[in-house]
């Protein structure tokens, strides 16, 4: 195993709005024997979920694997073919991009599409073609695979969504209240709440992170430049009515919505991992289930199955979609 640490300097990120660092530390997966050989090899980006960034996959814990010690095993059994892994870092001030370009963060997906897969591909020896190129993440990872796939089918062939945001109507609504109490010691405002951010830690009250959560949700899918903050909330601070403009915005970014009109890309795709647990603390197994019965409806092919468990502690899941890929990828 061999793990590169890149220092990419992002043209893209470049003079952001939130003031993140253009420079990333992207973490490079190279299969054994990758220096010995001329060989080339398939890619696999790796999204991170919210808060965390490419760096997060090296994270040693005990009674856990890191994903690179993760890849060793399942190439070494023979379980998955030799490849090389890429782990971007598009997290924000506020905790992630969704994987997407938006006025209020920056052009998160186009750091992806337009500046890191062409590197990867001039850097290292790899198969630098669709059909052996895919997306994988969980969490808001997984809805980064999910919506980069769909909108980019001509860079990544093969995509596998590990309990991904979809059906906001269920997975971010019965967080508004919560976000309401977090802001209420700021005046319900975001502007207060954001001045003092992060805020230490003994300042956190019980609802921060479901409040970060939510103003980052903002950031990606409802920018608006004329706003102290650069985003809009879709529900009022104070009495929490719902801004039915403002969630049609949100609801625009939805992959249950997207799906009708990026049917052909997902069709087009070698590979359509989707999964969840049965008892997600999000409830993401509902927007799953109705997802994956969207993508039936439309024709779409796809691998949906479900697991007995929530939302943390499933990176063994990373076992079942990476024999899944790799067995799709072909020659």
């Amino acid at each position: 195993m061999a793990v590169v640490i890149i220092d990419f300097d992002s043209a893209v990120l470049r003079g952001n709005p939130l003031g993140d660092p253009s420079e990333r530390s992207i973490p490079v997966y190279l299969p054994p024997g990758y220096d010995e050989s001329t060989a080339r090899y398939p890619v696999v980006y790796l999204l991170a979920g919210f808060s965390g960034n490419g760096m997060s996959f090296l994270n040693d814990a005990p009674w856990e694997e890191t994903m690179p010690e993760r890849l060793d095993r399942l190439i070494g059994s023979g379980a998955i073919r030799p490849l090389i892994a890429v782990m971007p870092d598009c997290r924000t001030k506020l905790g992630g991009s969704q994987y997407l370009n938006s006025a209020a963060t920056g052009g998160y997906a186009d750091h992806i599409v337009e500046e890191l897969v062409p590197f990867i591909d001039a850097r290292y020896r790899t198969r630098a073609r669709r059909e052996q190129r895919a997306v994988v993440g969980k969490s808001s990872g997984g809805y980064g695979a999910t919506v980069l796939a769909m909108r980019h089918p001509e860079v990544f062939g093969l995509a596998a969504d590990h309990s991904g945001d979809k059906y906001f109507e269920l997975c971010y609504k019965a967080d508004i209240p919560r976000c309401l109490a977090g802001l209420a010691p700021y005046h319900h405002s975001v502007e207060e709440f954001l001045r003092g951010f992060p805020h230490p830690i003994f300042e956190r009250g019980p609802h921060w992170f479901d409040t970060v959560n939510l103003l980052a949700m903002a950031s990606c899918y409802s920018p608006r430049a004329d706003q102290p903050a650069g985003f809009e909330l879709p529900f009022d601070t104070y009495t929490g009515e719902l801004r039915g403009d403002v969630w049609q915005r949100w609801l625009a970014h939805d992959p249950v919505e997207l799906a009708a009109t990026h049917a052909a890309a997902l069709r087009s795709l070698r590979l359509y991992y989707l999964d969840c647990g049965r008892r997600d603390e999000h409830h993401l197994q509902y927007g799953a289930r109705v997802y994956a019965a969207r993508l039936r409806g439309l024709g779409i092919g796809h691998r949906y199955e479900e697991f007995d468990g929530g939302h943390r502690n499933v990176a063994y899941r990373y076992d079942v979609s990476l024999r899944a890929i790799s067995e799709a990828m072909g020659d």
